[in-house]
C-alpha cells in the first residue's frame, strides 16, 4: 500500500484549486475594475503573499498539503488591494476630469495618496480583522488541532503578506503604473448594477422597519435549518482504495484461516473496479499490531475514479462488495479505508466510525449488555458493519501443580515449570548461522505431544531419588474454558460494540441510537456506556467550538469598537456576522452538507470576511458626513452608491476563489467542500446585508446623533 499516491493526489487537488480560484479572482477584476493597470497591480499580491506565507511554513515547519494549503483564498488575500486600487482608479478618474487634461506624474502621486490614505485605516482595519478570526483556531486540541492549525498557520501568514503588501507595495506600483489619462471607461455591467442597485437602497431608505424585518426573518428560518443539518466530526476523505476486514470465530486455526481468506479475495476480485487484494492475518513477527488469527486486514486496491463503470460511485461499490463477500460464509465483515482504520484505532481504540463502550466488572454481564446493544443499533438507519468485540470463551489448556503431592515426591514447583516452560513453550539453545542469517536453536516436545493432551498428562517429571512419574500424578491438567481476550479502559474492563455509519450523518444517528438504548437497553448500577470513534472526536471538538467561536466573534467587536470609537457603529457593523452566517447554513442545506468541523472553521473565517465590506462602507458614509456636511441620509446614500463597486469586487472576489474548492471532486476535495460552501454562501448573504440593510439600519441608528470622532 502506497501513501504517496494519496499525497501526490491531494496536493494535485489543491493545485487545481488555488489556479482555478486565481485565474476566477484575476477575471473578475478586469471585468468590474475596467483598468487593466489597476487588475494587474492587483493581482500581484497573489505571489508575493503567497511567497510571504510559504516562507512563514518554512520557518516553522509547515509542509504542505491538503489542509495547509487548502483553505487559502486569493480572494481574500486581494480584498484589501482591491480597496486601494479601486479607490485610486476612481479619484485619479476625478482628479483627470476635474482638470480637463492629462495628469502629470507628480499630479498622480499625489491623487494615489490622497486615495490610499483615504481607505488606509479601514483597509487595515478590515484585513486585520479577517486575520485576527484565524487566531483562536490555534486553540483547538487533539485531532483537530493537528488538522487545522497548519491551515490557520498559513493563511495568517498570507493575510499578513497581503497587509504589508497593501500598505506599501500596491500604493508605490498605483503611483509609478497607473496612467495620469486614467479615466473609468464605459462598464455596462456596472451601469446596469447600479441602476437596479439604486431602486433597492430607495426602498430599503424609506421601508427600514420591512427591510429590517426580513433580515430578521431569515435569521430565524436559518437557526430553524441548522438543527435539522445534522453533524459529522469531518467529512471523509476518500483514500482511492479499501480496507475490508473479515472477522472469524476466535477458535479457527491456520489453515482455516487460509482458506476462508482466499476465498473472499476471489470474490473481491470478481468486482471490476479491483485491481488487487492482499491481506494479513493475525499478529506479525514485529508486534506492532497485535491481532489472534481470528481477524484479518485485507487492503483492496481500486482503479483510479474515472476508469469506473458508469454509474458507480463509492457507496454502490461498497454494496456490490458485500453482496460478493457475503457469499463466503464463516465471516463477518466491516468496511473502512486503510489511513482511516490505523488512524480511528490509534485516537480512540475502535475501528470503525463508532464505539459504543459498556463497562463494568463481570464479563459474561458485559457481553450479554452489548450484544442487546447491537441488536438495538442494527435497526437504526444507517448502521452497517455492526460487530460485538469478540470476548467468547475459548478452550485453554491450564496446568494446576498440585503442592501436596510434589512435597511428599520432593520436587520443587520451579522444576514443574521449567518443564512445562520447555517442553510445551520451547528454550533457545543456540544459534544457527546461515551466511548473514540467524536463527534461534530450540529445544520443545514433537508438535504431536504438545497438542495431546494425554500425551503431556504422560510428560515424566523425574524425582530427586532417580526415578519418575507421570505429570499427571503431579498436576490437574485439563482443558478449561475462558475469555478470548479481556479489554481495560482507565482501569475498568469493557466490551466495544463497534459500527459504521453509511446513508446519514453521525449525528443524527448517534442521537437516534442513545435514544434507542437507552428506552431498550438496562444496565445494573455500576455498570455505564461512552461513545468512542469519530463521534466522540465530534464531541471534543465542538465543546472546544463553543469557546473558540465567541473568542473569535469578541475580538472582532473589540476591534470594530477601537476603530469607529462608537459602540452603535461597532453593534452596526457586527449585525453583519449572524446574517452573514445565515448564508453559509443556508449553503450547507441546500447541498445536503451536515455541520462539520470543517465548516465550523468556515463560520470562524467568514466572521471575518462579513465585517470587511461593513467597515469600508461605514468609512466612507463617515468621511461624506464629516467632509461634506451632508444629512445621514444623503451621506448614507451617497456613500452606499459610492461603495457598489469595491464592495461588489471584494465579495466577488473572495467568493470565486473558493468556487473551485467547493465545485471540485477529486481526491481530499470532501475535506475543503463544506468550508467553501459556508464561506460561499456566506458571502453572498454578507453582501445584500452590507449593500441593502446596513445603509437602513446606519439611518435608524445614527438619525438623531452627531458623528463620533474614530479613535
Amino acid at each position: 500500500y502506497n501513501r504517496s499516491e494519496l499525497v501526490g493526489e491531494s496536493v494535485h487537488t489543491v493545485e487545481k484549486s488555488l489556479i482555478e480560484g486565481g485565474v476566477l479572482v484575476i477575471a473578475v477584476l478586469l471585468l468590474l475594475l475596467g483598468n487593466l493597470r489597476g487588475a494587474l497591480i492587483v493581482a500581484l499580491a497573489i505571489p508575493l503573499s503567497m511567497l510571504f506565507a510559504i516562507i512563514g511554513m518554512n520557518r516553522f515547519g509547515i509542509s504542505g498539503n491538503l489542509m495547509s494549503l487548502g483553505a487559502i483564498d486569493f480572494g481574500l488575500i486581494v480584498d484589501g488591494a482591491v480597496v486601494m486600487i479601486e479607490n485610486a482608479v476612481r479619484r485619479l478618474s476625478e482628479a483627470r476630469e476635474h482638470k480637463g487634461s492629462k495628469l502629470d506624474r507628480a499630479e498622480v502621486r499625489h491623487s494615489v495618496w490622497e486615495s490610499c490614505r483615504e481607505v488606509a485605516k479601514p483597509t487595515a482595519f478590515a484585513v486585520t480583522s479577517i486575520t485576527v478570526v484565524y487566531l483562536p483556531i490555534l486553540a483547538l486540541e487533539g485531532t483537530e488541532g493537528k488538522m487545522f492549525k497548519p491551515m490557520a498557520f498559513t493563511v495568517v501568514f498570507a493575510l499578513i503578506g497581503a497587509l504589508i503588501l497593501t500598505m506599501t507595495l500596491i500604493p508605490v506600483l498605483a503611483s509609478m503604473i497607473l496612467s495620469g489619462d486614467t479615466k473609468e471607461g464605459r462598464n455596462r455591467i456596472m451601469e446596469f448594477l447600479t441602476r437596479v442597485y439604486t431602486g433597492v437602497l430607495d426602498f430599503a431608505l424609506r421601508r427600514r422597519a420591512v427591510v429590517t424585518g426580513v433580515a430578521v426573518g431569515i435569521l430565524a428560518v436559518a437557526g430553524l435549518l441548522f438543527t435539522r443539518l445534522g453533524s459529522e466530526f469531518i467529512p471523509q476523505l476518500d483514500e482511492g482504495s479499501l480496507v475490508i476486514q473479515p472477522v472469524r470465530v476466535r477458535t479457527v486455526d491456520a489453515e482455516q484461516t487460509v482458506n476462508l481468506v482466499t476465498a473472499f479475495e476471489k470474490k473481491v476480485r470478481e468486482v471490476p473496479e479491483v485491481t488487487t487484494v492482499f491481506s494479513r492475518s493475525g499478529t506479525p513477527e514485529v508486534a506492532t499490531d497485535p491481532m489472534p488469527l481470528s481477524l484479518t486486514d485485507s487492503f483492496v486496491m481500486l482503479k483510479p475514479r474515472h476508469e469506473w463503470r458508469p454509474g458507480i460511485t463509492k457507496e454502490r461499490l461498497i454494496e456490490e462488495l458485500t453482496a460478493k463477500v457475503n457469499e463466503v460464509p464463516g465471516q463477518g465483515y466491516n468496511f473502512s479505508q486503510p489511513i482511516q482504520m490505523r488512524f480511528a484505532e490509534l485516537v480512540s481504540g475502535v475501528k470503525a466510525d463508532i464505539g459504543i463502550k459498556v463497562f463494568g466488572e463481570d464479563l459474561a454481564e458485559l457481553r450479554a449488555r452489548a450484544d442487546e446493544i447491537a441488536a438495538v443499533i442494527r435497526k437504526i438507519p444507517g448502521a452497517q458493519d455492526v460487530e460485538v468485540e469478540q470476548v467468547d470463551e475459548v478452550p485453554v489448556l491450564q496446568i494446576a501443580i498440585d503442592r501436596d503431592a510434589i512435597s511428599r515426591l520432593g520436587v520443587s514447583v520451579d522444576d514443574i515449570q521449567e518443564l512445562i516452560k520447555v517442553g510445551l513453550g520451547g528454550e533457545p539453545v543456540g544459534q544457527i548461522i546461515e551466511g548473514d542469517k540467524r536463527f534461534a536453536l530450540t529445544v520443545n516436545l514433537p508438535d504431536g505431544v504438545r497438542n495431546n493432551i494425554d500425551q503431556i498428562r504422560s510428560i515424566p517429571v523425574e524425582t530427586p531419588e532417580g526415578g519418575s512419574v507421570p505429570l499427571s500424578s503431579v498436576a490437574r491438567i485439563e482443558t478449561v474454558m475462558a475469555p478470548a481476550q479481556i479489554s481495560r479502559e482507565m482501569g475498568k474492563r469493557r466490551v466495544v460494540v463497534q459500527a459504521n455509519v453509511r446513508g446519514t450523518d453521525i449525528g443524527t444517528f448517534v442521537n437516534a441510537a442513545q435514544l434507542a438504548i437507552h428506552d431498550s437497553v438496562k444496565l445494573k448500577e455500576g455498570y455505564y456506556i461512552t461513545w468512542g470513534g469519530q463521534f466522540e472526536n465530534l464531541q471534543r471538538a465542538s465543546n472546544r467550538l463553543l469557546l473558540v467561536v465567541p473568542l473569535a466573534l469578541a475580538l472582532i467587536f473589540g476591534l470594530l469598537f477601537s476603530t469607529f470609537g462608537s459602540l452603535r457603529q461597532a453593534v452596526l457593523i457586527f449585525t453583519g456576522v449572524p446574517l452573514a452566517i445565515t448564508g453559509g447554513i443556508v449553503g450547507l442545506y441546500l447541498r445536503g452538507m451536515p455541520f462539520s468541523i470543517t465548516a465550523g472553521i468556515g463560520f470562524i473565517a467568514l466572521s471575518g470576511v462579513a465585517v470587511l465590506n461593513g467597515v469600508v462602507m461605514v468609512s466612507a458614509i463617515n468621511r461624506l458626513r464629516s467632509e461634506s456636511g451632508l444629512s445621514v441620509a444623503a451621506a448614507v446614500r451617497e456613500g452606499a452608491l459610492q461603495r457598489l463597486r469595491p464592495v461588489l469586487m471584494t465579495a466577488l472576489v473572495a467568493a470565486l476563489g473558493f468556487i473551485p474548492m467547493a465545485l471540485n471532486t477529486g481526491i481530499g476535495a470532501e475535506v475543503q467542500r463544506p468550508l467553501a460552501t459556508v464561506v460561499i454562501g456566506g458571502i453572498v448573504s454578507a453582501t445584500l446585508l452590507t449593500l441593502v440593510v446596513l445603509p437602513a439600519l446606519y439611518t435608524w441608528f445614527e438619525r438623531d446623533s452627531a458623528l463620533t470622532p474614530s479613535r
